[in-house]
């Protein structure tokens, strides 16, 4: 039985568009595009994050070891990108499919506004039948502008769009229990939402191309299963992998959604990067918020202290009493009415739970 996704998100990583040698794989990128085809006839609407640029770039032009490794990579990722959307745009188009390029940076991501316009031109590439490719503009992002990887891209993506599932094709089969190079390691099929400790038995070996790890991918994968998104973990060379993953026919790990959030809670979750200030909470407001049973709002009360300063609306993060992160919030007021209000009963939430995502 077919899973009953409407809306995927597809993110390819670097292993699976690079040869051995670092080159792009054209044949394994063909076949991906078919697979995307026959995914889009049958009505399903698929958003692409796709690596490969600095391979592409890498098959073009060869560049000194001593030149500056940023400078490098810069180079690379701007005459690799076009290269990489030639290549898919001819691929769709074999296809009769239009696809578009949507070049981001973290910093897209931070402003409401900026995040809701970027929004309304992802749904009217979807409604015009295009397939996004998604990819970070690595010209211009270095150092606190870059995502982690294009994982926690696909996850901002698949957060922003409300979709049904996120789809992370790596070089291996999903999270296993031991190093999957290990024959006695067994593949995890389901993690639930209740999971709050990878770092047991997933590796922290990063993959050879890409700039994340599986621990990385985990820690994301947690994160928007909890927004109400499955996320799968696959085999991105394994023959058929998508039409397969969605007949449940593949080997995958499964990330199971907790109850779904609303589009604000969702830009909330991962809008860490841009929190003008904190709060320390106390032993039982802590309590009271990671209650999954419960949806209560911050009270004053329950703040042992500010840190930092902000004003009415700005993104304040949530800490316990030892500065440990449990949330994200939307001030309702500023960090000096808040001073005010410390520890006082009978006030205004700081945070309303509306506005509020807790670390689960």
């Amino acid at each position: 039985m077919a899973l009953p996704y409407k809306r995927i998100i597809v993110k390819i990583g670097s292993n699976v568009l690079t040869q051995a040698d670092g080159l792009p794989d054209a044949a394994r990128i063909e076949h991906l595009v078919a697979q995307i085809a026959a995914l889009k006839a049958q009505g399903l609407e698929v958003i692409v994050v796709s690596s490969g640029a600095v391979a592409s770039g890498r098959s073009l032009i060869k560049i000194s070891d001593k030149a500056d490794a940023v400078t490098s990579r810069q180079l690379l990722a701007s005459v690799g990108q076009v290269k990489l959307l030639t290549l898919y745009a001819e691929l769709f188009g074999q296809h009769q499919l239009v696809c578009s390029q949507v070049l981001v940076t973290k910093e897209d991501f931070r402003d409401r506004v900026h995040y809701l316009n970027m929004q309304n031109c992802f749904r009217a590439l979807l409604q015009h039948n295009i397939v996004p490719i998604v990819n970070e503009n690595d010209v211009i992002s270095v150092t606190e502008l870059m995502f982690t990887d294009n994982d926690e891209l696909a996850g901002l993506i698949a957060s922003m769009l409300d979709a049904d599932a996120l789809l992370i094709l790596s070089n291996v089969d999903g999270i296993f229990n031991g190093d999957p190079k290990n024959p006695a390691s067994e593949l995890i099929a389901e993690i639930a939402p209740t999971t709050t400790s990878f770092s047991s038995f997933v590796t922290t070996q990063r993959s050879q191309f890409g700039r994340g790890g599986m621990i990385t991918k985990c820690h994301m994968a947690h994160k928007v299963a909890q927004l109400g998104i499955t996320v799968h973990i696959a085999n991105g060379k394994t023959d058929n992998v998508l039409p397969r993953l969605l007949q449940e026919d593949v080997a995958n790990t499964r990330f199971l959604p907790n109850k779904s959030a609303s589009g604000k809670k969702k830009w909330i979750a991962h809008s860490e990067s841009a929190a003008k200030g904190a709060v320390r909470v106390n032993a039982g407001a802590k309590t009271a918020l990671t209650d999954a049973t419960h949806a209560v709002s911050l009270l004053p009360i329950g703040v042992v202290s500010i840190i930092g300063e902000f004003q009415k609306g700005d993104i304040i993060r949530l800490l316990d009493e030892h500065e440990k992160p449990i949330g994200l919030g939307i001030a309702e007021y500023s960090s000096e009415k808040a001073q005010e209000r410390l520890g006082q009963k009978n006030q205004k939430p700081l945070v309303h739970y509306d506005y509020l995502f807790i670390n689960t």
